[in-house]
């Protein structure tokens, strides 16, 4: 159907309305914590198309090495359609699509989990995200509680692409809500139990454009990985987090920032999930440049915040090597890595100042009778599906 909407010269009507400021409303955005149900599922609004000189622009300013997100015939001599969507983006671009339901109001991100890509995505395509509350955490009256949610991109045909698993911590509001509104519909959620990821295996192209350092032979369970760059965060941050889609104000108004208490206060912070693609593509070069895959991290967690004009460095140990799957072992293998953030500190100087101590969960140092580290800002684990040596 198409309509038909004539125009013609507007008048002016403000000059003779009489504001009615009983009617001002100001909307809020975000859930407290009694509105997060466990068992509800979310469909966050707007969705992503991936265009080509956003991907482009993402790989390239995120310092990714990995010619599968920069090089269109790399990728298709790989067996894949089109130059692939970078994982870093992706979970950019599904966490940011959540925030304005899930993380708005939240206090604090306290970990990413059992993150998995299992589909790849190609410019082009459109992802829309969901969001399933797990578990509601109430810590005592006055206190902000914990709210575990799941996350699914999915893709046009309705397949998930990216599975995650967060915990944020979200204040209450007071009012007591202990089930989902009336007459809302329920959501399909398509999360993947027991997922598996179903890759090409191109025979070993001639196009030869990595190093030769990061094959699956080139590591071993215990190494350590000092990446030699860091990367000066400037205000760009703030054009990224609307990029990708997030809506926190946190991250780029300073009249929201300044007026929170504690390390959250001051200047906007940087949105957590471009602090990772930073320290990934710090890393690439000397860990990912051969990956074929990125199966997925866990157990990540931002441990202290970054803004503008801080620099960002990394450190990657490695945690386990193991064989590629069924039928591929000799052209793949499966590494696990643990990748630490910094800031404002060489990752050298860091080494030798921390030594063994870099490596410990920040949450487990009280325990131990450690002091926290404030130069680190980031610890995760990841899995990546390498390459092995031709």
């Amino acid at each position: 159907m198409m309509i038909r909407i004539p125009l013609h010269e507007q008048p002016e009507l403000a000059a003779t309305s009489r504001p009615d400021l009983s009617r001002a409303r100001a909307p809020q955005y975000g859930r407290h914590l009694e509105d997060f149900v466990p068992g509800q599922v979310f469909a966050h609004p707007r969705g992503f198309t991936f265009e080509r000189g956003d991907v482009r622009a993402f790989a390239t300013t995120f310092m990714q090495a990995n010619p599968l997100y920069l090089n269109r015939e790399y990728a298709q001599a790989h067996g894949f359609e089109d130059l692939l969507v970078s994982p870093q983006m992706l979970f950019n671009v599904v966490l940011s699509l959540g925030v304005q339901n899930d993380s708005e109001k939240a206090m604090a991100n306290l970990g990413y989990y059992q993150a998995q890509f299992l589909r790849p995505v190609y410019p082009g395509d459109t992802v829309r995200a969901l969001t399933k509350v797990v578990e509601r955490r109430e810590r005592g009256e006055g206190k902000p509680g914990i709210v575990h949610i799941r996350t699914l991109g999915v893709n046009r045909r309705g397949d998930a692409v990216l599975q995650y698993e967060r915990k944020i911590m979200v204040r209450g509001s007071g009012r007591q809500v202990t089930q989902a509104s009336q007459g809302e519909e329920p959501l399909s959620f398509p999360w993947v139990e027991a997922p598996e990821v179903v890759l090409p295996l191109a025979d070993e192209p001639k196009l030869r454009l990595t190093g030769g350092n990061t094959y699956f032979e080139d590591f071993a369970a215990g190494d350590i990985i000092v990446h030699a760059n860091g990367r000066t965060i400037t205000d760009e941050h703030v054009a990224w987090t609307y990029r990708v889609g997030n809506t926190h104000p946190l991250h780029y108004d300073r009249l929201y920032s300044r007026a929170q208490s504690g390390p959250m206060s001051g200047e906007p912070i940087v949105y957590g999930g471009l602090v990772f693609a930073w320290l990934e593509g710090l890393a690439s070069r000397d860990v990912s440049e051969n990956a074929l895959w990125e199966l997925g991290f866990t157990e990540g967690y931002h441990t202290q915040p970054a803004f503008s004009g801080d620099t960002v460095t990394a450190i990657s140990r490695v945690l386990a090597c193991e064989p590629g799957p069924a039928g591929a072992e000799r052209s793949c293998g499966i590494v696990t890595m643990q990748l630490i953030g910094l800031k404002n500190i060489r990752a050298g100087q860091a080494l030798e100042k921390f030594g063994a101590d870099l490596f410990i969960k920040e949450t487990d140092k009280k325990s131990l009778g450690k002091e926290k580290t404030g130069e680190k800002i980031f610890e995760i684990e990841r899995r990546l599906l390498l390459k092995r040596r031709p």
